[in-house]
């Protein structure tokens, strides 16, 4: 971002920040020139039921014995991304989103986090206020991506074993023993005697399972054929925010990023034909107020 259009938080860390070059960023020294996007996505699916083996294959790999049941396909995707309007504008515009295609409620609603706790009380929130019942599902591929993290305490990098060992803790965890996770963690780390740096990894993991242990119910969510994972929004983070935005040497304004968002949002919505109707009469209404043409006579 433009540094007069970065957020209040950001914009005092960037003058706090003291840089070790002039051209260039020092080991481990952040830029401060980002602004967070508040993304959003609606989709329909029918349920597929799954196991914990076929989201993820055991140690050792799949024998090919057994074919993995697929899971949910999303279709009637409807994004949302802004970076000017806080994440409970965001929120409740999915909520709408959501709400015109169940208006009386009737479906499964299910909804996946990353387990930002101000996200989750947003979310809680609205669900409240519209008197719905929600099911919060935690984003697997974040849950992975703590588990690999954890293992580095115990495997190098390029450790085949790591994969072993994060496969039998995620099965573990997908058939709904989270408190047995987090045990084995534990004890596992003791056994090895970890200490202080070396086992960051693991009490990062530990606190992670902990704090959102109320929506790491897999073993419901796959009985049930619910999605347990956001491929869908990391997608249009990736489509409606990376592939445009973070292009190099970019430099966005508040109003011309929240711009390009919407118009992206739009396009990928298959709504720009009538937004593009709509555009060209707001357009002439504004050139050609109708006040103006009251006053207008034709004359020969």
């Amino acid at each position: 971002m433009r540094p007069e259009h970065l957020r209040a938080g950001t914009a005092r860390a960037a003058k706090r920040a003291r840089h070790g070059f002039r051209t260039q960023l020092s080991q481990g020294e952040k830029a401060n020139r980002k602004r967070m996007a508040t993304l959003a996505c609606v989709y329909d699916t029918d349920l597929a039921v799954r196991r914990p083996h076929d989201v993820i294959a055991p140690p050792g790999g799949r024998t090919g014995n057994r074919r993995p049941r697929p899971g949910p396909v999303a279709a009637d995707k409807w994004l949302i991304g802004s970076v000017e309007q806080d994440p409970a504008q965001v929120i409740a515009s999915a909520f709408d989103q959501a709400e015109a295609r169940d208006p009386e409620h009737h479906r499964a609603w299910i909804v996946r986090v990353d387990g930002a706790r101000h996200q989750l009380g947003l979310i809680q929130a609205e669900a409240a206020r519209r008197t719905i019942k929600i099911h919060i599902v935690l984003d697997i591929v974040h849950v992975l991506e703590k588990l690999w993290a954890a293992a580095r305490c115990f495997y190098a990098p390029a450790d085949p074993d790591a994969e072993d060992w994060v496969a039998t803790h995620a099965a573990r965890l997908l058939g709904g023993a989270t408190a047995d996770t987090v045990t084995a963690l534990n004890t596992e780390a003791n056994q090895h005697a970890l200490g202080g740096e070396q086992r960051t990894g693991i009490d990062t993991c530990v606190r992670y399972l902990d704090n959102n242990a109320d929506f790491l119910h897999y073993d419901q969510a796959l009985a049930g054929g619910w999605p347990i994972g956001s491929g869908a929004i990391e997608g249009a983070a990736r489509h409606l925010v990376a592939d445009r935005l973070a292009i190099t040497g970019s430099r966005w304004s508040v109003p011309g990023a929240e711009a390009l968002l919407q118009l992206r949002a739009i396009i990928s919505n298959g709504d720009f034909d009538a937004y593009w109707r709509h555009h060209v009469s707001a357009e002439t209404r504004r050139v050609h107020p109708y006040a103006d043409q009251r006053i207008c006579h034709l004359t020969t």
